[in-house]
């Protein structure tokens, strides 16, 4: 049993062809607000003038795109690292995801090689492999974010909602949690939880 994050995606690299400026989303200010009331975090200034500006452009394919030239650069070891950085770019420090130079900026911060990172930005491979993750979240009907999704045997189950509670959390692992058939011999004894597997 193992959890899965993989596309690496984050909320603005959702669906391929999805790019619009920012203001034609009207419902984000509430949805902001409400996500600030259920869980505590603060948007920050920066990012609350691009919202109030509204010329920004959100495009799933850009910032798809920017995710995967960061994962190259980085390796996948590290790309909740990256998706994070992303957002902290996007919603604390209002750069735009659609800008080469906010993926140069994350680059820079996070250790890796800025121009590595731009050559991977304008790789026709990259983008190729951007466009895969987008259409393995669309065949998997991720539609919301985050999304956590465990994977058990050949299937992925959907685990919480956006607003769960680390309590809760390991609650539904838990009872999602299924003893994968294996020979008597080899589980005789054998008890498996969240965290690992003992005697």
């Amino acid at each position: 049993m193992t959890t899965s994050a993989s596309p690496w995606s984050t909320a603005l690299c959702s669906r391929a062809g999805n790019s619009a400026p920012i203001g034609r989303f009207g419902h984000i200010p509430d949805a902001n607000a409400r996500i600030a009331e259920l869980t505590g975090v603060a948007f920050g200034p920066d990012y609350e003038r691009l919202l109030s500006e509204g010329r920004t452009l959100l495009d799933s394919d850009a910032a798809a795109r920017g995710l995967a030239a960061l994962r190259a650069s980085a390796g996948d070891d590290r790309a909740l690292e990256m998706a994070a950085a992303m957002q902290a770019a996007f919603y604390r420090d209002g750069r735009s995801l659609s800008d080469a130079e906010t993926y140069a900026a994350i680059a820079a911060d996070r250790g890796l090689d800025a121009d590595a990172v731009q050559r991977h930005l304008d790789d026709d491979v990259i983008a190729g492999q951007a466009r895969r993750d987008q259409d393995w979240l669309a065949e998997l009907g991720v539609h919301s974010y985050p999304m956590l999704l465990l994977r058990r045997g050949d299937e992925l189950v959907q685990i919480g909602s956006p607003t769960a509670s680390a309590a809760h959390l390991r609650a539904q692992i838990t009872a999602a949690a299924r003893v994968v058939t294996a020979p008597r011999e080899a589980t005789a004894g054998l008890a498996c939880s969240p965290d690992g597997c003992a005697d």
